[in-house]
């Protein structure tokens, strides 16, 4: 029985082949004729292919008509399938669209030390600067911050390292929704500062079109509207790295570990404003960054954050630099302890403190070379929260935006 069964689909196959015969040597002998008859055979037909249709000239061309007028506003270009649109695309789509990932610490500092040799880009861009923000929760001071930023969109980005165990968020319709990074705990004084500081660079460099990267506080105000301060910035082939020599906080192991000498060892304010090639390096540092990591496991309060990226550019020998920092801060005047710089509060804002904050306090900023077209300072803190209602009346009067 089961021989049959298996035999029975040969046999009608079988059967099939031999009706199918017949038919092929027929089409055969009849595509043979047409061969011979005509050897150019511009009409050959085909009983399963449409017939080709004759040459045509080509259309005459339509009757001239009278121009149409002009729309009332150009309309904007069609995109065209040129290779330069091509590129614009491809970094459109290599662009990060939200700032929300699930990599790791490691994976996303692999991704971000990446950098094109190539310096000429092949397609259009406009770069932008990164304000990263460093915070324990919402920004105080953001109403303010919010209208600096409004009517720029494009020409900056903006990156939040908040305490993971803050679960608020800006309301939808403000510049910081949605700009929280993937963050961890930090401690004052600790490592961790430093591991937060990198991971804020490391999103920032995510999107090619950042070309300048600002460090701030949730104590930060603008000094200047917008434009000023992006000017600055952008027109400046230097970074701003508060740095100078000193033998504070050294400790034998950096030598040890990572050949750093006394001479290479420095201190600076953590508040800096770097290019783009200094943010790669920063990000991209396997040498340095364990050692005071290391530093910081054995001595509490290490304040390793005030050496590790003037120390950085020391050892690296890097050529553009200006060793200040466009960020100011009253280390004259402390009220909040021998460790922090003096925290304004409301009856202190007045439009004189703003104007001599500007003037780097009766420091003349006219004898820097550094691109910063003699500015003393951009942004300013520490501001307490109650600041916030004075800023925002005198920020349309002597900032130059709200």
């Amino acid at each position: 029985m089961n021989d049959t069964k298996t035999l029975m689909p040969v046999r009608h196959v079988g059967r099939k082949l031999l009706n199918v015969v017949p038919m092929l040597l027929f089409f055969s002998l009849g595509f043979v004729l047409g061969m011979t008859s005509n050897s150019k055979f511009p009409n050959f037909y085909m009983p399963f292919v449409s017939p080709l249709p004759p040459p045509s000239l080509p259309p005459s061309p339509p009757p001239l008509l009278p121009p149409s007028p002009p729309p009332l506003s150009p309309p904007p270009p069609a995109p065209s399938a040129s290779p330069q649109n091509q590129q614009v695309g491809l970094m459109r789509e290599l662009a990060p669209s939200s700032v929300m990932h699930n990599m790791t610490d490691e994976e996303l500092l692999w991704w971000a030390s990446m950098a094109p040799k190539v310096r000429s880009t092949p397609y259009r861009r406009v770069p932008k600067v990164a304000f990263l923000f460093l915070s324990r929760g919402d920004l105080p001071l953001r109403p303010l911050w919010e209208k600096f930023f409004a009517g720029h969109e494009g020409l900056y980005s903006i990156y939040m390292h908040t305490d993971p165990e803050y679960t608020g968020s800006p309301p939808k319709d403000s510049v910081f929704y949605g700009r929280m990074i993937p963050s961890q705990k930090t401690i004052w004084g600790d490592a961790t500062l430093l591991a937060a500081e990198r991971r804020l660079l490391a999103n920032a460099l995510l999107d090619l079109d950042n070309e300048r990267f600002a460090l701030l506080s949730e104590s930060c105000i603008p000094l200047y509207n917008f434009t000023t301060i992006y000017v600055v910035l952008t027109g400046s082939n230097t970074s701003f790295v508060d740095s100078f020599h000193t033998r504070s906080r050294y400790d034998t192991m950096f030598a040890d570990r990572s050949n750093i000498t006394v001479a290479a060892w420095r201190k600076g304010a953590q508040w800096f404003e770097v290019d783009r090639a200094l943010a790669v390096e920063v990000v991209s540092d396997e040498t340095y960054f364990p050692t005071f990591r290391e530093r910081c496991a054995a001595v509490p309060s290490c304040l390793m954050d005030e050496h590790y990226l003037p120390t950085l550019l020391s050892v690296l020998r890097w050529p553009r630099n200006a060793n200040r920092t466009l960020t100011f801060a009253d280390w004259k005047h402390r009220n909040n302890g021998p460790t922090h710089p003096h925290k304004y509060g409301a009856r202190e804002v007045t439009e004189e403190l703003v104007a001599e904050i500007r003037d780097g306090m009766g420091r003349n900023c006219t004898e820097f070379r550094d691109g910063a077209s003699g500015v003393c300072y951009v942004f300013a803190r520490k501001f307490a929260p109650d600041t916030l209602e004075p800023l925002l009346r005198l920020a349309p009067k002597v900032m130059g935006f709200g």
